[in-house]
């Protein structure tokens, strides 16, 4: 995990390329002093830390994000009001690495869309 503490995989399933994560974001982490005091708004690059990572657990193997494309955030993951979110992944192996779509979403709101490609390390 880059950001120690950061956030906690509470349940993981994985049904073939198929991956649902259900984690806690935490909101007493350090970054949002600074992101923004009094109104604390989840980092889009952190989220993007925490897809590759979960990717990597999930295919177990250390990976380096060539490209992101249709990258969508859609509605802003305040931790001390929606702090659980679902991740759901749909992962592809390519020649080079693997192709991940992604959806995130707290309660029925859609956050963040995106697909990212990853090279193995």
């Amino acid at each position: 995990m880059l950001l120690k503490d950061f956030y906690k995989v509470t349940n993981l399933v994985v049904a073939e390329n198929l991956a649902t994560a259900y984690i806690t974001i935490n909101k007493n982490h350090e970054i949002f002093k600074g992101h923004f005091p009094g109104n604390p708004v989840t980092p889009g690059v952190c989220m993007m830390q925490i897809i590759k990572e979960l990717t990597e657990q999930i295919v177990d193997k250390k990976l380096f994000m060539e490209s992101s494309s249709n990258v969508k955030f859609m509605a802003i993951i305040n931790p001390e009001i929606t702090p659980d979110l679902v991740l759901e992944l749909d992962i592809t192996e390519t020649e080079t690495g693997y192709k991940v779509k992604n959806c995130t979403t707290f309660n029925e709101t859609v956050a963040l869309k995106l697909t990212n490609n990853y090279i193995i390390k």
